[in-house]
């Protein structure tokens, strides 16, 4: 355990844990602050009963005014003291960014000391780091000298700055065949799944439990879809992206009824890019397929996550390697031309030789694109639920591992369009989606970008309300119940409203 205590101010408490995490994945941190500085809007706060053990390392912090001081007390001996001033521009006025990435910077060196570690990604622990590069991009910054900020700001190593800056130009151009600025996209949010998987933290119901409900859940988004449409009736909507839990759980007759009303209100052939994902070989029939095949979908994902069924079965996918191969080769047949694959990196027991197998199936297999995720253990998640309660899992991840996806993308001629990080991610490294020119998923690019409005459908779902002119994020919460969603639709939908009326952003 690390404790981190500040003796005076009470300030970039994200920063220092995302910091600390970054070379201690899944450590357990304990913060400790002044009692006059405890308040509601406070994350944390103090606690009597907090005892420091001889095993336990300790993060010393006061700040004041003028500069930031830490101290970090190691069990093992270590000791190490980092003064950090305050950065003010040249109005006086002070810059709490600056003086962050200052912070950061002290810290990553003072762990790096103790810990002999260099991470690829250095000091940057959020999950959008090609926001950066694309931010430098636009700024009117050469590649040359973008990658020279990324190393010295973010220490960051020769290959992710090379491939975040590869990754913002290819998102650039995408972007810039889109009017994005004065467009919006939807997310249509299909909360349930054949079963939880062991690392899923999504909000997710087994759809068997839910069958009785699945109508009136459905007139629900439909009551949203209507929204929608008249709210942003002169805006173009650009993408759509129905996800979940698993939108294929539900029936032929349902997947039709939902797919027919979003034809019906929206110009679907005018859209950049329309996704369903049939992420669950379980829940993917023939009949489905045909359906989704009847509208203007552009675009699909089936996703095995491995093609080892041993290991499909300790992380509660109900499926095998072959449900997966028939659900594919289905696809295929019926014509589908733009099918996503995800792999998870990390999986317990699984080790390079399961990833090469793994990749040697996409070869094979030729996807349209290939998403790559580092296994994140979630706090919500079952595995990490279990491994508190005791039950250790083999969970590895490696640069090297990575590498060997890579490899296998380039043979199939797929390039990196859209790179996103997470907390507690195996190895410490990142998620990357790879596609073939021209069937990159915009969708994704969208939403890690944070460019656009994306109106989010649904129980459990989120909407990002993009502020144009000063860049402002708001956010937008459906109920995650799937009942209460259904009973307080007009409720969720009044929120909307109102975000918008007041915010002008219609």
């Amino acid at each position: 355990m690390i404790f981190i205590n500040y003796t005076k101010q009470f300030d970039f408490e994200y920063d220092i844990q995302g910091v600390l995490r970054s070379f201690y994945p899944g450590i357990e941190l304990k913060s400790m602050i002044p009692k006059e500085m405890e308040s509601h809007n406070i994350p944390v706060k103090a606690d009597d009963n907090t005892s420091i053990e001889e095993t336990d390392d300790v993060l010393n912090c006061e700040f004041n005014d003028k500069i930031l001081k830490i101290e970090y007390v190691g069990a093992d001996g270590f000791r190490d003291e980092k003064i950090i001033k305050r950065v003010f521009d040249s109005s006086g006025e002070y810059d709490r960014k600056e003086t962050k990435n200052s912070l950061k910077r002290e810290l990553y060196l003072m762990m790096k000391n103790k810990t002999g570690k260099k991470l690829a990604w250095g000091t940057l622990s959020g999950i959008r780091p090609t926001k950066i590069t694309s931010a430098m991009l636009l700024e009117g910054f050469s590649k040359e000298e973008t990658f020279r900020r990324m190393k010295e700001e973010y220490f960051l190593s020769d290959i992710k700055a090379k491939e975040s800056i590869e990754i913002s130009e290819t998102e650039l151009k995408i972007l810039n065949k889109i009017d994005y600025r004065n467009g919006y996209s939807i997310y249509i949010g299909i909360p349930f799944c054949p079963s939880t998987c062991l690392y899923c933290s999504f909000t997710s119901y087994p759809i068997f439990k839910y069958v009785d409900v699945m109508d009136d859940y459905l007139e629900a988004l439909f009551k949203e879809i209507d929204f929608c449409a008249e709210i942003y009736k002169n805006k173009p909507l650009c993408t759509i992206y129905i996800g979940g839990g698993t939108p294929t759980s539900l029936s032929a007759e349902q997947l039709d009824k939902l797919l027919g009303k979003i034809e019906d209100t929206f110009d679907t052939k005018a859209l950049f890019e329309y996704t369903i994902e049939a992420g669950r070989p379980d829940s993917i029939t023939s009949d489905k397929l045909k359906v989704i095949r009847k509208y203007d979908i552009t675009r699909i994902s089936i996703n095995p996550q491995t093609m080892r069924d041993e290991t499909l079965k300790l992380i509660g996918r109900n499926h095998s390697v072959k449900q997966f191969l028939d659900s594919y080769g289905m696809a295929r047949d019926l014509g589908f031309d733009n099918i996503n694959m995800d792999f998870i990196l990390g999986l317990p027991k699984e080790n390079i030789e399961d990833i090469r197998y793994n990749m040697e199936w996409v070869e094979k297999l030729a996807p349209e694109s290939l998403t790559i995720h580092s296994l994140a253990i979630k706090r919500a998640a079952r595995l990490n639920l279990e491994q508190r309660a005791g039950i250790k899992y083999e969970i590895t991840n490696t640069e090297e591992m990575m590498q060997v996806t890579k490899e296998t993308a380039d043979k199939l001629g797929l390039k990196p369009y859209y790179l996103y990080r997470q907390k507690n991610m195996a190895g410490n490294l990142e998620n990357v989606g790879y596609s073939k020119a021209g069937k990159e998923g915009i969708y994704n690019i969208l939403i890690m970008e944070e460019k656009q409005t994306i109106l989010a459908l649904g129980a459990g779902s989120s909407t990002k309300m993009v502020h144009q002119v000063n860049d402002i994020i708001g956010r937008v919460e459906n109920v995650k119940d799937v009942k209460l969603y259904i009973e307080k639709i007009d409720e969720m939908i009044e929120r909307k409203r109102k975000y918008i009326i007041e915010n002008e952003l219609f």
